[in-house]
């Protein structure tokens, strides 16, 4: 039953599922720990073989972990995932965009030209936005977890997301975080239930902007469509952002 564990009671079962080195973060006013924490860990983790995420303490993504095996041991569970080829991230995104575009055209004339809008009056994103609360004024409560993959991509064999309403399978977030990495080098950093958070070196550059926010689109419609309004808009603030937010109703 939800609300039935305390915050330091969903730690320790976050831990015990995880299996990996982590470190608690209690809510705060002030992310700049959790921030110096995970980027040193991001150093240390090219050195000791390991990739960080920020994972929240939420009763519903613990839920979905414990729940996205079925009858596997998570262990069985992660080195499946780890084990089998996977598809190219490109051709998902390309697949899904010619799906919707069709369904689009068919059921709304007109409404793909809406949807790109003008290249202009984006936000850029300088920080991850799910450590805080809705107010804004603490952090939530967070887990720093190394977790023992070689490839940013394989983050998702320990912390299976996806599956649900219009969110991409385990495997298809792989394959994609896979083609983002190598293209962009965008790295998966920070999940809740519904939000998944990437850090990149750099902001893409204009040129590229408006390819990406097609992608993001097709990849994550809701942060267009009850979000910044139009894919123009996306494009601007990407270009302007080196963290990439996802969020699925």
């Amino acid at each position: 039953m939800r609300g039935e564990y305390t915050i330091e009671e969903q730690v320790e079962q976050l831990k015990k599922y995880l299996g990996c080195p982590c470190t608690y973060f209690p809510s705060a006013k002030d992310d700049g720990p959790i921030m110096e924490a995970y980027y040193q860990a991001r150093a240390r983790g090219k050195k000791e073989g390991f990739i960080p995420m920020l994972v929240a303490v939420d009763e519903l993504l613990l839920e979905c972990f414990e729940l996205n095996g079925e009858d596997k041991s998570a262990e069985q569970a992660r080195q499946e995932l780890l084990s089998a080829p996977l598809e190219s991230g490109e051709e998902f995104l390309q697949q899904w965009l010619r799906e919707i575009k069709e369904d689009l055209e068919e059921d709304e004339p007109g409404y793909w030209e809406q949807l790109m809008g003008e290249v202009s009056d984006g936000e850029g994103i300088d920080g991850f936005l799910s450590l805080w609360d809705f107010d804004g004024k603490k952090t939530v409560p967070m887990v720093l977890a190394e977790i023992p993959v070689k490839h940013p991509w394989e983050v998702f064999a320990y912390l299976p997301f996806g599956g649900w309403n219009e969110c991409p399978a385990n495997e298809e977030h792989m394959a994609v975080a896979k083609y983002w990495f190598e293209k962009y080098g965008a790295v998966p950093a920070l999940m809740t239930h519904d939000v998944l958070e990437y850090s990149l070196p750099a902001p893409v550059s204009r040129e590229k902007a408006i390819e990406v926010a097609w992608e993001q689109f097709t990849y994550c419609s809701d942060i267009v469509e009850q979000g910044v309004g139009t894919v123009g808009r996306l494009a601007d603030g990407l270009a302007k952002s080196s963290y990439w937010y996802f969020w699925w109703d």
